[in-house]
Parts: C-alpha cells; structure tokens; sequence
C-alpha cells in the first residue's frame, strides 16, 4: 500500500507592502516570501473505507482544524476533482503554529498537492497543480516551489528571487489570550491609507538579493505592523524583548504576531532565543532555523499503512 510522506516549511516575508484594492475585492501587495526551516509534516495514504477524506491531527497542542475547512483537505479535494482519486487519509504533525503569519495553513495545502499528485498521477504537469493551488488560497502557489520569491497581484504573482543562505532566523512566536477573529480580514479591515505605499522598498529589497546582499533592515517594513499593534498594544512588548536581547533589527512575518530576526550563526541564534525565552516566558514560543531554499521534500513508500495492518491480522 503507497504512502506519501512530505513536509510543509513555514515562510517569513522579507518586507511586505500593500499597494491598494483590486476590483474583485483582494489587495494588491507586494511582498518577498522566504521558506525556513520549521516545517510540519504530512502523511497521505489510502483510506480504509468510503467515508471520504479524513486528517488526523499528530500535534493537538498546536490548534489546527481537522474537518472540512482544513486548508490540506480543501486543496485534495479541489485535486481530486482533476484526477478522479480516491478518497484518503491524512496524518498531520504540526510545527507551526496556526495564524501566526507563518503560512502553515497554506503550506500545508501546498505539500496536500505536491502529495497528492505523487499519490494520484504523477504525470500530472506543474502547470495544472499551480492553477489548482491559486484557486485554493493566495499564498499556495510559493509553497510548490519555495525558496525565495518575490509576490505581486494578491500573492500569486511569484518571480524568484535568490533565497537567504547561510544564515538563521529566530522566530518568536506569541501565545495570544484571545485569537484575533478572522486575523487577516480582521487586519486589512484596519488598514489605513498611511499603511499603503507603492511597494518600492520591497523592490529595492529584492534587488539587494538579486545582487548577492544580505537584507536591508530599513527595507523590512510591513504594512500589517501599525494596524496589529493597535490592535493588540501588548505585542509590543515582544518586539522590545528581542531588541533586549541583541537582535540586530526585529521584523513582523505576514500579518502576524511572529516576529523574527536574522542573525550570521547558529550559536548567536541560540544565544538570543534563550535570552527572549527568559524575557517572555511563557507568552512566547522561540524557535532557531535556517532558511529553506529548496522544494517541499515528498517521498513515496510501499509500506503497508498501520490500519491496514490491524485490520489484516484481525481477519480470518
């Protein structure tokens, strides 16, 4: 029996503008999106019975839906109706945290594709999985690829740019008391007309990557910082304890609450998430990572799934 095993990276965007509203009601941004190294896990196999589609969740402490409007399930279900497939199991083993502005929802969906194709038709071309991904959600279409690139239109517009490369990020990532409701609506709802620009910085920041530099901290700005802060003036507090700690700059990753910085070695990574973790405690999670400059790792294995087995050695 096949098994499909990938993973789903977390992104951080290096910048992010918001240039205006387009008619069909999406904004246009501008933004650079950068896969790192804390990643979730995805396991596909064939389900036992004709009950549909079915995730289980490995890791119940990181919040994550697991019935229908599971992102995962919604992009094999949108694949399915491509390839004629069969009804599946999925396992998946969080690592990041949901609505963080880390993008797992959506690397999730983007790996449940990739997975999905290997599980159902392999020969199905890229072409075909990127336009099923951009009808899934804005930020699908980069997690096929990963890496580095540069994201126009509502975030499916991708030209790639040179990845980050030895380097690390700390990600801190805050336990909120009360989730923001619908997050993302939510904040482009508060957007106001100081929070747009033309999105030349941005442009200016994938230039520096085109040309071999390292990421321009004054290039960083997000237009999703000043509406999150006013909102939840406690985050603040997070900011202020990762510049406590040494980071050479702090940066908001998508709509956030994750903050990030960028630090030369691993060492001094470690050395300043310890320093946050002390500083914030529990309202906090911190992690250290690399940048991730290649595809989602899918492999393909003929080992018989577990429930199978059980249910095998229960037969007659």
């Amino acid at each position: 029996m096949t098994t499909i095993d990938a993973t789903a990276c977390a992104k951080i965007n290096l910048g992010l503008a918001i240039t205006g509203k387009r008619p069909d009601g999406f904004h246009e941004i501008v933004t650079i999106l950068q896969t790192v190294g804390l990643c979730d896990r995805l396991t596909i196999e064939a389900a036992d019975d004709a009950a549909g589609d079915r995730l289980s969740l490995e890791s119940p402490e990181i919040a994550a839906p697991t019935g229908s409007d599971n992102l995962a399930l919604v992009a094999l279900g949108a694949l399915r109706r491509v390839t004629g497939g069969g009804p599946v199991r999925v396992t998946l083993a969080k690592a990041i945290p949901a609505a963080t502005g880390l993008g797992g929802a959506s690397s999730d969906a983007a790996t449940a594709l990739l997975a999905g194709r290997a599980f159902w038709d392999p020969a199905l071309p890229d072409a075909v999985l990127a336009r099923i991904a951009a009808e899934v959600g804005s930020d699908v279409p980069f997690f096929l690829g990963g890496g580095a690139a540069l994201a126009t239109g509502r975030g499916e517009v991708l030209v790639p740019v040179p990845p980050l490369r030895g380097v690390w990020i700390v990600l801190v990532m805050p336990v909120l008391a009360e989730p923001i409701p619908r997050k993302t609506a939510t904040l482009y709802g508060l957007l106001g007309a100081e929070d747009r620009s033309s999105g030349a910085t941005v442009r200016e920041q994938a230039d520096r990557l085109r040309a071999g530099k390292p990421p321009e901290p004054a290039l960083l700005g997000n237009a999703f910082e000043r509406p999150l802060l006013a909102l939840r003036p406690e985050l603040r507090a997070v900011g202020e304890a990762i510049r406590r700690a040494g980071a050479p700059f702090v940066a908001v990753s998508g709509a956030g609450p994750a903050h990030y910085t960028i630090v030369r070695g691993g060492r001094e990574g470690r050395r300043l998430a310890a320093r946050v973790r002390a500083d914030l405690g529990d309202a906090a999670t911190v992690a250290v990572v690399a940048a991730v400059a290649e595809r989602p790792v899918v492999r393909r294995s003929d080992r018989l799934p577990e429930w199978f087995v059980a249910a095998a050695a229960g037969t007659d």
